[in-house]
């Protein structure tokens, strides 16, 4: 544990940048679950709404730096690949 109190604030910060950037994760892996879970179910329709909000979400966290922007990029393209696959 630091004693030098601007090691404490930067501990105390990092906390909380952990924090907001473990929540941000942990949507972007429910939006994919819940678009293979969709996939699995075989309802077009509800697919075609969770990869909307998927895409959504995995953008938004490459945007805040959460995720880096080719690491969006490929989680969306193989969410893409997946969705279409499911349409044949």
């Amino acid at each position: 544990m630091p004693q030098i109190k601007s090691n404490i604030k930067t501990m105390e910060k990092d906390a909380a940048r952990h924090a907001a950037n473990s929540q941000v994760k942990s949507s972007v892996h429910t939006a994919i679950r819940r678009t293979t879970e969709a996939i699995a179910a075989g309802d077009a329709e509800a697919v075609k709404k969770a990869f909307d909000k998927a895409s959504s979400v995995i953008d938004s966290a490459a945007q805040k730096g959460v995720l880096h922007k080719n690491t969006a990029a490929r989680k969306k393209s193989r969410l893409a690949s997946k969705v279409n696959a499911m349409g044949k």
